[in-house]
């Protein structure tokens, strides 16, 4: 299961944000913003936090499609195949993880601002954002070209799925620069409430994205036929086309917010340590889930040796990017919480934000119940889908059949933390986090996958047990705790 978030007597928006004089008053912005603002303040939280999360399910759901043919093509490739696309997936979700480092401050102080109705507070933060995340997406690009074969060695893949591994992550990290800016200017907007700016833009990348990759791996007309390489190239491609987009409605100021990368927004020290302050336990609250991650990958890649073990690890690799369809709606309903709680908090209603955390939980399990009973009927047809080796199958269908009783709490742990994070409050989802993976997930997963040679079931028995501690205690948190009196 990967996951691959009162002001201290301050007046919200004010003093804890930083106003200046040239900020705009709390009536300033488009009619259309004030009556978004009002919907957040005055309206039933069910039909604004549907509203909020629709947008970006719809956006998640062309997300998942691009891992979900990438596997595909993958699967009709090879199980080394398989084996390095998954573990490129795992590295490219680090990447996208040490960039949550600003794009949750942004989220949370842009909202914060918006709330408060301080415009230009709220682009000066998102310019600042965007300016850090085209020098972190140059530094991450050339840090992974280096360290590539590291990550094959570490696993001990056999000889052609290393290789390919590395050919694949030297050629998508030219992507890096490009997604940074998606990802971080796409959090910005969500802060402001505009979520469907981000949904466009995204949600094209991702049918470019698959039409690219399909195009280049088969070959189409004069096109030839590349294989691998061009699940790489087409998702560069893609995400070019997206960072064009996404410039163009943040420079221009087209969706109320302004985002422009100039050395002015470089050099403002003070917006991007409030950034960070917030950023920097979320990021490492994500890194140390991406590293119990990646321990609990070398688990499952040694539960067995030659033709079984690369089925064993090709059926979860399999397994992980399926049950994206339950955690990225899960991800769009949490983040419609952040948004709605944000938002409320700067506006000085606290009294709105429970409500707001617990209807998108709710909402959220929804789709969970169907994901766990399409896992429980339809397990046979997904692995006959997805790979072309029984053997895969095989192995994966008990298994995924086991991972369907924990989707409703692995919902509950996603949207909880996101809708926390939405607060600027970060600190204890990461202790709760790293105390669920590194003393339940990898213990458990070892014990009952290597010790008492239960294989890949033992292995998610494990996981499914980290994720029912996470979600009862984010869930005691995010009803008894302090987190919406953080002040930021």
């Amino acid at each position: 299961m990967t996951e691959p978030d009162a002001t201290n007597g301050e007046v919200p928006g004010m003093a804890a944000c930083g106003q200046s004089a040239d900020d705009a008053g709390p009536g300033s912005g488009s009619s259309i913003d004030n009556r978004q603002l009002t919907e957040f303040l005055t309206g039933n939280p069910r039909t604004t936090i549907l509203f909020l999360a629709l947008p970006v399910l719809a956006e998640q759901f062309l997300n998942f499609l691009v891992g979900f043919v990438d596997t595909l093509l993958s699967g009709r490739i090879s199980m080394a195949a398989t084996s390095a696309i998954g573990t490129a997936a795992y590295v490219n979700w680090l990447v996208e993880l040490i960039f949550s480092l600003v794009a949750t401050g942004t989220t949370a102080l842009v909202a914060r601002h918006w709330g408060a109705g301080q415009r230009d507070a709220a682009s000066r933060v998102a310019s600042s954002s965007i300016s850090l995340a085209l020098g972190m997406g140059i530094v991450a690009a050339a840090l992974l070209y280096m360290t590539a074969p590291v990550f094959g060695a570490f696993l001990e893949l056999e000889a052609e799925s290393s290789v390919l591994l590395v050919r694949y992550l030297r050629l998508s990290c030219f992507g890096y620069g490009f997604s940074s800016v998606l990802l971080i200017g796409s959090a910005a907007l969500r802060g402001s409430g505009n979520m469907r700016a981000p949904m466009w833009i995204l949600g094209l990348v991702s049918v470019l994205n698959v039409v690219f990759s399909w195009t280049l791996v088969f070959g189409v007309g004069l096109l030839p036929a590349i294989g691998i390489d061009g699940i790489a190239i087409g998702t560069v491609a893609a995400r070019f086309v997206g960072l064009v987009l996404m410039l163009w409605i943040l420079v221009g100021g087209t969706a109320g917010l302004v985002g422009r990368p100039s050395w002015v927004s470089t050099m403002d020290f003070a917006t991007i340590s409030r950034v960070l302050r917030i950023g920097i336990p979320a990021a490492t609250d994500s890194l140390l889930m991406w590293a119990g991650h990646f321990l609990f990958l070398r688990v499952v890649a040694g539960l067995g040796a030659g033709s079984q073990g690369k089925a064993i690890l090709a059926a979860h690799i399999v397994g992980m990017q399926v049950e994206a369809i339950n955690y990225l709606p899960a991800w769009a309903w949490g983040t419609a919480a952040a948004t709605m709680i944000g938002q409320c908090l700067g506006a000085g209603r606290a009294d709105r934000v429970r409500p707001a955390g617990h209807e998108a939980m709710l909402q959220s399990c929804v789709v969970a119940v169907v994901v766990m009973i399409l896992f429980l009927c339809g397990a046979p047809f997904i692995y006959e889908l997805m790979h072309k080796n029984q053997e895969v199958a095989s192995v994966g269908v008990p298994a995924i059949r086991l991972l369907a009783f924990f989707e409703v709490p692995l919902s509950i742990s996603i949207v909880y933390t996101v809708g926390i994070r939405g607060a600027g409050e970060t600190f204890w989802p990461m202790i709760i986090n790293g105390v669920g993976i590194f003393f339940v997930r990898l213990p458990i997963g070892y014990w009952l996958g290597v010790e008492m040679d239960l294989g890949l079931i033992g292995a998610w028995g494990g996981m499914g047990a980290d994720v029912v501690v996470r979600a009862t205690a984010i869930a005691l948190y995010f009803r008894f705790g302090k987190w919406d009196q953080k002040g930021i």
